[in-house]
């Protein structure tokens, strides 16, 4: 039997606040969309600074956005509240002041773990909320079994993968894909390996390319009856 689902795979880290944005307006795309019971939505990992600390340091993120970009706190303090402004819209409360720079690797494994148990959807949604929210050290393994249980996954299995390397594999190999598509900047939509999308687009814009992939995957079937079709055509009609 021919799978004829929508398959939706993003490419996002937990620590990126247009990933969280993102998420919202796809989410809001697929709720107006009619098949949306036939859409698959996977995540996939992309660490935006994989060299980040998995301890937390010194300063909060106006002070590396400061130095990453060579600007002062007070202009970096200006770029979190216009982020923080446009997040609210979309149904989002950011606190850059409570968040550090962290690590992301390890909440990418627990990620792939929670496809596998069904409810990485959810699992998703508290690492962002307890990242940029509530200001959670998201590189901690214990932060991290307390924020995935709180989601659905068991603590203790949670615990286990953390403690092994499972999973890791998977996640490198989504960074391959990232790659192999051009991605460089997330969040990044894949649609039915067909269509890329990127950034944190408005939901109109998601759900014209979801219209459009499902339009392709379920072509017209036209029927021609055996006596032939009674209609009209250029100009005449046949009677």
């Amino acid at each position: 039997m021919v799978d004829l689902r929508v398959k939706v795979e993003i490419w996002s880290d937990v620590v990126c606040p247009w990933c969280a944005v993102g998420k919202h307006r796809f989410e809001k795309a697929l709720a107006r969309f009619e098949h949306r019971d036939q859409v698959e939505v996977s995540y996939h990992s992309f660490e935006l600074d994989p060299g980040a600390p998995r301890e937390l340091e010194g300063g909060d993120l106006h002070d590396h956005l400061a130095a990453k970009y060579g600007m002062t706190r007070a202009e970096a303090e200006a770029k979190h509240r216009q982020m923080t402004e446009l997040a609210a819209e979309d149904g989002w409360e950011f606190h850059f002041d409570r968040a550090r720079r962290a690590n992301t690797f390890d909440a990418h494994r627990l990620l792939h773990l929670a496809a596998e148990r069904g409810v990485q959807e959810a699992v998703k949604e508290r690492f962002f909320r307890g990242y940029f929210t509530e200001g959670e050290p998201i590189a901690d393994h214990d932060t991290l079994v307390r924020l995935a249980a709180e989601a659905g996954l068991d603590a203790d299995e949670a615990r286990a993968v953390l403690a092994s390397d499972r999973y890791a594999d998977a996640v490198r190999a989504d960074e391959r894909q990232a790659a192999a598509y051009g991605i460089t900047a997330v969040p990044f939509f894949v649609v039915d390996r067909t269509y890329g999308v990127a950034g944190a687009q408005p939901p109109d814009a998601l759900l014209q390319v979801l219209e459009k992939a499902w339009a392709e995957a379920h072509p017209l079937q036209v029927v021609t009856p055996a006596g032939g079709v009674d209609g009209c055509a250029d100009g005449t009609c046949g009677v």
